[in-house]
């Protein structure tokens, strides 16, 4: 079968990228090579967010160079792997109330500590829990310039 017939559909990636999976991110470092690590993200109208420490390695090399890459994949076998990736620019947003509320979309989405995630109710007590941390942070908007995916499962067995 010929790569369209396993494409996701608009509708079947943004069902796919809405479940709490890893995102695997890649940036460009200072010596060329790519820099891969696994983050987890929330998305914003559609778009692909995700934080990290303003000092890290991977918002330094965005700073350095905005291209980005980055993969969410599932499935074990063949015939379960089901993935989205995007290759694209990153939009930095260093604002403190936009990663306070990042980490509160995230919380809600991700266990950070225990079993479970934990939605926050209210401002405050997301402030308490994370603002310190939020002017430490930069949010990256991935912003896509091709977008590849991919469902075995639409091979209904065969290759």
């Amino acid at each position: 079968m010929a790569k369209k017939e396993i494409t996701m559909t608009e509708g079947e990636r943004m069902d796919f990228l809405a479940a709490p999976r890893t995102l695997m991110v890649s940036s460009i470092d200072h010596r060329g090579y790519p820099h891969v690590a696994p983050m987890w993200y929330a998305l914003d109208q559609g778009a692909i967010v995700f934080r990290s420490f303003t000092k890290s390695q991977k918002i330094v090399n965005l700073k350095r160079n905005p291209k980005v890459g980055i993969l969410v994949e599932e499935g074990e076998r063949y015939e379960d792997l089901r993935g989205v990736m995007i290759q694209g620019e990153a939009r930095l947003i260093d604002d403190p109330d936009y990663v306070l509320d990042l980490y509160g979309i995230l919380a809600a989405r991700y266990p950070f500590s225990g079993d479970q995630p934990v939605p926050f109710p209210d401002r405050e007590s997301l402030r308490q829990a994370f603002g310190r941390f939020a002017a430490k942070n930069t949010a990256v908007v991935v912003e896509p310039q091709r977008i590849s995916s991919w469902d075995h499962r639409k091979l209904g067995g065969a290759y």
